[in-house]
């Protein structure tokens, strides 16, 4: 606390008041609010199909159109709880007396933005806990559908590592492919699925494991060559375009998320400023009525 010496020698200190410019209770009470109607909001979008998706086949939007329509809501829910938890921190704090209208306007920003500070950590508390646990249901089917390719593979290649078990294969082909085919179903079918997984991992086939497919697939359905070959080369090309399709899906997704962001991050920081000027305004509108205490001459 500085001192200062007026210029007929008397001591002038600064006044400064006792009670905190912070003032809490309008705080957690538009905090409050903006949860609560954040919550129903997102509730709502939920029940109207802004942010689900349906389970039949042929019914859902896309994937990045469904991802931008939940942004969209989560802008919308973001906007409409700030302004009204702002609105009412404003509204509910007491009028400071003695204060400089400035800096009655930066409390009721300030208080404001803590309020939308509050609301925000604990949604975002809130939605990350139900994110996570449909994490933990897509991370448990992927690890049953792990489980069964495990097991398909255990059966089909003999327990064997596939670029082993591959090579060896190509290694001990017999001369005759159309009469090892025929006498052996079981190893002929492993044999092609190994051909089948190693060509998907290194992103094509080799000409001599086409044509040794197309002998196989000639013995085991008495097909010509030139028909067997045909058959071969449809399948894989069915096997490209589905590659080609997850790799769109993929795509699509990472999109779709990098879009979710992007409006996430700026629905925040638009939040921030209404939640500020809404606290303004509400703070603002409570200090246009003066209630005046009249007391008597004495």
């Amino acid at each position: 606390m500085s001192v200062s010496m007026t210029g007929s020698g008397e001591i002038a200190t600064p006044v400064e008041s006792s009670k905190s410019a912070m003032t809490w209770g309008p705080i957690f009470g538009g905090a409050a609010a903006a949860i609560g109607v954040t919550l129903i909001l997102l509730l709502l979008g939920s029940g109207v199909g802004l942010t689900m998706v349906s389970p039949w086949s042929g019914q859902s939007s896309s994937l990045g159109t469904v991802g931008v329509t939940a942004a969209i809501w989560l802008v919308v829910v973001q906007w409409l709880s700030s302004g009204l938890g702002g609105y009412i921190t404003g509204r509910l704090r007491t009028k400071w007396a003695a204060v400089h209208t400035d800096e009655v306007f930066f409390r009721d920003t300030a208080h404001g933005f803590i309020s939308w500070a509050l609301a925000t950590i604990f949604v975002a508390g809130f939605l990350a806990s139900s994110l996570t646990s449909l994490a933990g249901a897509g991370a448990q089917a992927v690890g049953s559908a792990a489980t069964a390719a495990g097991t398909v593979a255990s059966s089909t290649a003999s327990a064997m590592d596939l670029p082993t078990a591959y090579f060896t294969d190509a290694l001990l082909r017999p001369e005759q492919a159309r009469a090892g085919a025929t006498s052996d179903d079981t190893a002929a079918t492993a044999e092609v699925s190994r051909i089948l997984l190693n060509g998907a991992a290194a992103g094509q086939i080799p000409d001599d494991d086409k044509a040794y497919l197309a002998t196989i697939v000639s013995a085991r359905t008495g097909l010509s060559e030139a028909d067997a070959r045909t058959r071969v080369d449809t399948v894989l090309k069915r096997i490209d375009d589905a590659k080609v399709a997850a790799q769109k899906a993929a795509d699509e997704a990472r999109k779709a998320a990098s879009t979710t962001a992007l409006l996430g991050a700026l629905s925040l920081l638009i939040g921030a400023f209404i939640a500020a000027a809404a606290a303004a305004l509400g703070g603002s509108q409570r200090d246009e009525e003066e209630d005046l205490l009249v007391t008597p001459r004495i």
